[in-house]
């Protein structure tokens, strides 16, 4: 099929403000800024996104934009990587990461469109349900608030759940404790720490997240720390997890030796192109994998991954995503799929919402 070429390029960035100041083990934060890249060839129109900086839409405008003009959108892992090379001066991870996984996104969902077939049939997923964990508990909230969030992800049918640690180890012990008595014997419990520990912190705290009977420890140490995530890893029993700030199938390469599950977020490692690519890496090192936030985007593409346990329905982004799109997926009894036909039946089935219209700056 001859495909037209791609004639434009738009980008729009969107601030969500939260309901209150949130902070995890290491910051803080009061909005979410979502990227937003459209990309156009002929009569269809492919939507990306990333979570990110303003700087990201620079990117796009200023580095990516013109080497898309007159392309075609079919020839979607060759432009993946001369747009990397072509940003090979100014960098590709952080802001470029982001801004070059908008546009891979975006050019994926173009193509299926142009095909007239779902993205998952594209990715062969067949549609299928992933399962899903509620994320959120972040350490200011009040333990009334922290019950809210833990009540709202039984009801949607979570398996699991998590919350951030990192700022006080009695109080965050205290935390884990109140979580078990709300959800019960049968939900797992996961913990984030985003790096605010060192390695022998991480792995005394670790010590009594195992009594507590705690599954998941992620970024007990940063990220950067390679032998100290593979020393936590190596003291205690629940998995040691990393992986959110992954830009390039490199970087998972080094760190599938140190953590038990790699995590992937499409909106750093290079949109659906870079996914597959770090999610082959971890197959061929028999690493289970699991897809870091932004759950409408994840949807059409994981059960098309193998060894991928779920996805993080992070609460930020579940409240935010059905503002920005139409068509954002559900989740249903703690799995996630993509919308079906009776929604927008062709890529990823998701279109820019008028909704947004407020909070685009």
């Amino acid at each position: 099929m001859t495909t037209p070429p791609i004639d434009d390029v738009t980008v729009e960035i969107y601030r969500f403000p939260t309901p209150q100041t949130e902070a995890d083990g290491t910051l803080s934060w009061d909005a979410t800024t979502a990227v937003v890249v459209s990309i156009r060839a002929g009569r269809e129109t492919g939507l990306g996104w990333t979570y990110s900086s303003p700087a990201a839409a620079t990117v796009v405008e200023c580095e990516l934009a013109s080497l898309l003009s007159g392309t075609s959108p079919s020839h979607v892992t060759d432009t993946w990587r001369r747009l990397r090379r072509a940003c090979r001066n100014v960098g590709t991870p952080g802001v470029v990461g982001h801004a070059l996984s908008a546009v891979d996104i975006a050019l994926w969902d173009l193509t299926a469109r142009l095909l007239r077939v779902p993205l998952a049939t594209l990715f062969c997923s067949g549609g299928r349900a992933t399962p899903v964990y509620g994320s959120g508990g972040f350490v200011n909230l009040t333990d009334e608030q922290l019950a809210e969030q833990v009540a709202g992800w039984q009801a949607a049918g979570c398996a699991a759940v998590k919350i951030k640690i990192g700022v006080d180890a009695e109080r965050d012990l205290e935390r884990i404790a109140l979580v078990r008595r709300l959800a019960g014997s049968r939900i797992d419990i996961m913990v984030d720490a985003n790096g605010a520990y060192t390695p022998g912190q991480a792995r005394r705290v670790g010590t009594e997240l195992d009594r507590l009977g705690v599954v998941w420890f992620e970024e007990p140490v940063t990220s950067d720390d390679l032998p100290g995530l593979r020393a936590v890893r190596d003291a205690v029993g629940c998995d040691v997890t990393a992986g959110e700030y992954v830009y390039s199938a490199y970087e998972a390469e080094r760190l599938i030796d140190v953590v038990d599950c790699l995590q992937l977020d499409i909106t750093r490692c290079g949109g659906y192109t870079g996914f597959l690519r770090a999610a082959a890496i971890a197959a061929s090192e028999h690493r289970d994998i699991s897809a870091h936030c932004a759950p409408a985007l994840h949807a059409g593409i994981a059960a098309a991954v193998p060894r991928l346990r779920h996805i993080e329905w992070f609460v930020d982004h579940a409240r935010l995503e059905p503002l920005l799109v139409t068509g954002a997926p559900e989740v249903v009894a703690g799995c996630i799929a993509p919308r079906g036909a009776e929604a927008d039946p062709y890529g990823h089935g998701m279109r820019l919402s008028e909704r947004a219209a407020p909070y685009r700056i």
